[in-house]
């Protein structure tokens, strides 16, 4: 098996409020946009994600994510973290670094979805 994309799927109550999120903060771009979806895209190996509208009645209670953390490893998380303070993105969890060498940055689109940002740097002293 050759794996040549991969895509999320995340169901949220408002994927166009999920899509502002991702494309003013985050770099998606819109590929394609319906009443009760959109899908995005990025021209980097980041994984594609579409927006699926929570619809109880064809999808069951109980369907979507819970505890779910979509994770991106980026470069220059430090400028990243700014830049996202500045533009007034929900940051749920300031930049910090953790005691095994990865810096995070936690953020939160209007549906509740959980985005991690994740740069790795050796811990110190090793």
């Amino acid at each position: 098996m050759n794996v040549v994309s991969s895509t999320v799927f995340l169901t949220v109550n408002d994927p166009a409020a999920s899509s502002r999120f991702f494309t003013t903060h985050l770099g998606f771009r819109e590929v394609l946009v319906h009443e009760d979806f959109v899908e995005l895209g990025r021209d980097d190996a980041a994984v594609d994600l579409v927006l699926v509208r929570r619809d109880l009645e064809r999808h069951g209670l109980g369907l979507g994510p819970t505890e779910v953390i979509v994770s991106f490893a980026v470069t220059g998380i430090a400028a990243e973290y700014e830049r996202l303070r500045n533009e007034g993105a929900a940051i749920a969890v300031p930049l910090r670094q953790e005691p095994w060498g990865e810096l995070v940055v936690r953020l939160v689109d209007p549906n509740g979805v959980a985005v991690q940002l994740t740069e790795w740097v050796p811990p110190t002293g090793a």
